[in-house]
Formats: C-alpha cells, structure tokens, sequence
C-alpha cells in the first residue's frame, strides 16, 4: 500500500502536468507486486514529472541522482527525496554500474520501481539515442521485470537548452520484458516502436466539445447577435461574456461573434431606446437610479454620449433607455452605439484572443473549471459595479 507521502507527490506531479499541458497515460501498468526497472526515452527534465504522475503511488518510483551533489546539503536532499523520489547513488572508483546496483539493490528488493534513462543524456531533435546495459544488468541482477515506456511531448515542454511551453504530454507504457531475454538495443527498440504508434493524445473536456460547437457557422452568429440583443434590452450579463464564455472555445470564430454581438447589441438599443420613447420600460436588473443619472448628464452632448459607456461600468441597455426618453434621433444614436460598441468588442475580442493562446491546452482540458472560474470572477465584478452606482442620484 502507498504511504501518504508517494500519494502526495504523485497528485503533486499530476497537478504540475495539468497545468503544463496535460497528461495522457496509456497501455497497462502491470499490477503483479514487485521492482521493476523502467526504461525510458529522455527528451527533458520534464520526463521525470510526467513519469512521477504516471507512475502508481504504491509502485515508488525512485530516479537515480548523484549522492555527492543532492544528497550533501539538507536542503537538496530533502527537494530530490521529497518531490522527486532520488535514489542516493554515490559516484566512486568502483564505476558507474557498481554504484547503482548497490543503490537501487535496496529499492527493488522493497518492491520499488527504479527509472533509468539509457540514453544517458537527453535528447535535443526528439531522436532516441543508443541505449547502454546498465538498466538491463540491473533488472537481470536484480530478477526484476524490465518496463518499456515511451514519453511523448516533454521536449516540447521544456526542450533541452529551451523554455518552457504548454503543451500535451503522454506516457505509454508497454509489456513487462523479462530481462534474460532481451539486450539494450532490442529495448530501445521497442520504446521507438512505443513512440512511433501515433502522435500525442491530446485530451478534450467534453464541456469544450459542446461549447464549441455553439461557435459553429451559423449557430455562432445567431448566438452573439441574440446575446448583444438581449444584454442591449434586459439580460443583465454584459455582451463581452459571450466572447469569454463561449468564444474562447474556438478563437478563431471570435471575430465573427464578435461582429454579431455588435449587431445584435445595437439592434437591442434602437429597440429599447423606442420604448422607451412611448413610455415602455424593459426590465432592466442590476442598475441603479445613479446610473440613470449619469447616462442623462452625458448624453445631454447627444447620442455621441454613449462613448461614455465604454469604461463607465453602465449597462448600455441604460444609456438606450436613458435616449429614447429624450427623443434623441435614432439615426445618430445608431451610428453612434455601432462605433462605441463596434470599439469596445474588438478591443475584447483582441485581448481575448491573446490571453488565450498561452492558455489554450489548459482551457481545452479544463473548460467546465474555467467557466466555473470566469462565472464566478465576473459575479465579483458586477457586484462590486452594482455597488459602486448604488449610491444617490
């Protein structure tokens, strides 16, 4: 059974993986109680997290690390054992192979899984090269089954000599390989065949699948002008959220939505500016007699007033009754709220479209926390905007 601490770590190492891309295990970890020796293609540092999280808690995947450099000072030791389960190998005039196998002896013989990076060294064109016997004669010397794993994506991760990047992971492990069968060439063999199965798995919330389908030609466009619409007319979410809610699904549909949000947004205010000038009042939640007033003091220039509402924190829907009220002439108030609102979604749109590239695996994995996490940072906003106008006239 795995203790707290293997439990930990590898949710820690999980999490990590989430947030850098995402991590995708497949083929079947074998369950039979044990060591075992994982061969591993080296491509990154980021090989090391991403096996930690695919891993099995119980299994205790330990990595070797040299004694003299992490394990000297407290500090180290406790960072290389803590987070990343490093096997003491002490580096002397026995030779390399001695000094593992008297380190990893102990680890295996607890049933323990010891990775190794035949290669030696990582890789910096995704090449996998020669493997060295080390990991063999330990498994053989140790009667432990050697374990094949493919890791996938991590040199786009964090490339050697490179920085850091978000993007999918995977980890695929192949069939138990009893040792006394098998030489380093044959198992380097079966990891290139492991990496040449297919191209990364990449992970999609489902919520994602079905938002983004909102997004599609023409329910993307009936979508944003029906949303700017209502939002112009009552619906108290600004129209901006249409783009963060649902645009952000497939950003390269932004602009289009973003056009029809514009449309249906200055449809909704010659609708409601009319009326209001017959003395019909939509209802209007979320606004305040302070937000009235404000609107009449500066439209009192004229519909060109309504510029006013692009950083003001008032609803538009206000400025449209506020205008109807006053009989300001529909033409220019419609020229007027398309150039505001024209303005005001394509610098969102624009600024959308930018944050979310680096954000785009995360956001595609994760979409019903993000919703869940934009719903709840916009409910903080309106209120504290609601607040701020809910003060007299």
């Amino acid at each position: 059974m795995a203790s707290i601490s293997k439990i930990l770590r590898r949710r820690l190492w999980r999490t990590i993986c989430s947030l850098a891309g995402g991590l995708t295990t497949t083929g079947a970890w074998p369950t039979e109680p044990g060591g075992k020796v994982v061969v591993a293609n080296h491509a990154s540092h980021a090989d090391t997290a991403a096996l930690l999280a695919a891993i099995p808690a119980k299994d205790g995947p330990v990595f070797a690390a040299a004694a003299d450099y992490w394990f000297d000072v407290w500090w180290r030791r406790a960072l290389i054992t803590g987070l990343a389960g490093g096997l003491a190998v002490h580096r002397g005039e026995h030779g390399g192979y001695a000094e593992l196998l008297a380190a990893a002896r102990p680890a295996l013989a607890a049933g323990r899984t010891v990775v190794i990076y035949p290669e030696g060294t990582r890789s910096t064109d995704g090449s996998v090269a020669e493997f060295h016997s080390g990991a063999v004669r330990l498994a053989r010397d140790c009667k432990v089954p050697v374990i094949p794993v493919a890791v996938l994506g991590t040199g786009d991760v964090l490339a050697k000599h490179g920085a850091f990047r978000a993007t999918p992971m995977e980890v695929r492990f192949g069939a138990p390989v009893d040792p006394a069968s098998v030489e380093a060439d044959e198992l380097r063999s079966i990891v290139v065949s492991l990496l040449a199965e297919h191209p990364v798995r990449v992970r999609r919330s489902p919520v994602w699948r079905a938002v983004r389908r909102l997004t599609d030609v023409p329910q993307g466009v009936i979508f944003g002008c029906a949303w700017g619409f209502a939002e112009a007319v009552s619906w108290p979410i600004m129209a901006e959220m249409a783009l963060v809610f649902v645009g952000v699904a497939e950003p390269r549909r932004i602009p289009a939505m973003a056009a029809a949000i514009t449309a249906g947004s200055v449809s909704g205010v010659l609708l409601t500016a009319t009326l209001a000038k017959r003395g019909v009042r939509a209802p209007a939640p979320l606004t305040t007699p302070a937000m009235y007033a404000a609107a009449a003091r500066h439209l009192e220039a004229g519909p060109v007033g309504i510029w006013h509402q692009a950083l003001g924190g008032i609803p538009v829907k206000v400025y449209a009754r506020v205008a109807g009220e006053a009989g300001l002439p529909m033409g220019r108030l419609a020229a007027a709220t398309l150039a505001e609102r024209g303005a005001r979604m394509a610098a969102c749109a624009a600024g959308i479209m930018v944050a979310e590239h680096p954000a785009r695996p995360i956001v595609r994995r994760l979409y019903g926390s993000y919703l869940v996490v934009m719903g709840s940072a916009f409910a903080v906003g309106l209120r504290r905007v609601v607040r701020a106008w809910d003060r007299p006239a």
